[in-house]
């Protein structure tokens, strides 16, 4: 019985760190500005239809 306790509290840390990653994540990800953010995905964009055009085809 111990050991589905400790395997229960072991859980719920995991979804409480999880959590709080997730939050880090998203204030640094606000932090960002709406211009930035759109050059950001116009760069990501332009990487990969690159390398869809370089990609060998099947």
């Amino acid at each position: 019985m111990r050991a589905w306790k400790l395997l229960g509290l072991a859980g719920i840390l995991a979804g409480v760190a999880t959590g709080a990653a997730v939050a880090r994540d998203e204030r640094v990800r606000r932090h960002y500005d709406a211009p930035e953010i759109r050059d950001r995905l116009r760069k990501r964009h332009a990487e990969a239809v690159a390398r869809e055009a370089t990609a060998p085809s099947e």
